[in-house]
């Protein structure tokens, strides 16, 4: 249920007393190495408006922007550092040439929290998240490398992004049998476009106290009403572009752009903006702690922040989960039958609160 109104209206991040804002900026944004994004002066913009707001939770990564997001984020926070949660993402190389300067393992994580706390311009990071699961690296390795971060006060809270369930679980179930740092948070994508995450991701961080903080909230833009039917028919975009990078993610379908011209008419009934609408639709889940903001421009920062005003009516939000609904699947679908519900209870009637 949707009850924040403004960015200090703050939430508590999974198992913790961290309090966040219930919406996250974004930084991928923050510089333009990578061919796209705000320059310094505008990030600054945008960085200002979001914490004058009252918001205070900043989303980076070592490698976003080839190390221009931190750099800049180190600048902005100068003499407010104590009043941000800044989180920040390891496993990325920074050397494509040295194998180890990337992966989950512990000199990848050491090395990348020493160079994020440089570029940043701070002596500890609020939240420090495993960026994507590599595969390759035990897990017991992962969570006592975290815990020791944690011990040294270099790192205050730790969580997990892109990986299966089963490990984060049995992450999570590590350190709660060991004494070590639990993980608080699980940044994953997730939107009206993106809802597989709730067969598994989003019930298990539920069941062991993550915080869950979507990425892509607007699925590359096809939300904010940016592409029609008729981007369907192009064949060719010229590399480097957002569109093209939509594209090739396969993101461009019959059935996404279905989805947003219902985010769509909606936003035309109600007089929010096809943003506001997805965005709100993700806060209603009771498991998003806080879904990431990315503008590019003032304008586009406070369109986004307009949704934490959002109010639809009941019929309005059953329409947009028709539009988006997925099959759950095995076991889910099989579980939710009356007749398995039947045999498994006795046809008694057992809630739980």
């Amino acid at each position: 249920m949707l009850t924040s109104l403004a960015l200090n209206h703050y939430r508590l991040l999974g198992r913790s007393g961290l309090r966040v804002s219930p919406l996250a900026l974004g930084t991928m944004t923050f510089g333009t190495d990578w061919g796209w994004g705000a320059e310094q002066a505008e990030a600054r913009r945008l960085f200002d408006v979001y914490v004058e707001r009252g918001g205070n939770f900043i989303d980076t990564a070592n490698r976003y922007t080839e190390g221009s997001s931190e750099r800049f984020i180190g600048k902005f926070a100068t003499g407010r550092r104590d009043r941000l949660v800044i989180a920040t993402k390891y496993t990325l190389p920074m050397q494509p040439d040295n194998p180890n300067s990337g992966g989950n393992h512990r000199k990848s994580m050491v090395h990348s929290v020493e160079e994020s706390l440089r570029r940043l311009k701070t002596d500890y990071i609020d939240l420090l998240y495993l960026h994507a699961w590599d595969a390759t690296t035990p897990a017991e390795e992962i969570m006592r490398a975290m815990d020791d971060l944690v011990r040294a006060g270099k790192v205050l809270y730790l969580a997990v992004s892109d990986l299966p369930a089963w490990q984060a679980a049995r992450m999570q179930t590590l350190a709660d049998l060991r004494g070590w740092s639990p993980l608080i948070g699980l940044q994953i994508e997730y939107s009206l476009l993106e809802r597989t995450v709730e067969r598994e991701l989003i019930p298990m961080a539920q069941e062991l106290g993550l915080g869950v903080i979507p990425w892509s909230p607007l699925s590359g833009g096809i939300l904010s009403g940016k592409y029609s039917r008729q981007d369907l028919q192009v064949q060719a975009e010229e590399n480097g572009t957002r569109r093209a990078m939509v594209r090739n993610k396969g993101m461009l379908t019959e059935r996404n752009i279905t989805i947003a011209e219902t985010v769509l008419t909606l936003a035309r009934e109600t007089d929010f903006s096809p943003s506001q609408v997805a965005l709100a639709w993700t806060l209603r889940n009771p498991a998003v702690t806080a879904p990431i903001i990315g503008a590019r421009t003032l304008a586009q920062l406070e369109d986004n922040l307009g949704a934490l005003e959002v109010r639809l009516t009941e019929e309005q939000w059953r329409r947009l989960d028709t539009a988006s609904a997925i099959e759950l699947g095995f076991p889910h679908d099989f579980l939710a039958l009356q007749v398995t519900r039947d045999i498994m209870f006795g046809g008694l009637t057992i809630e739980r609160r």
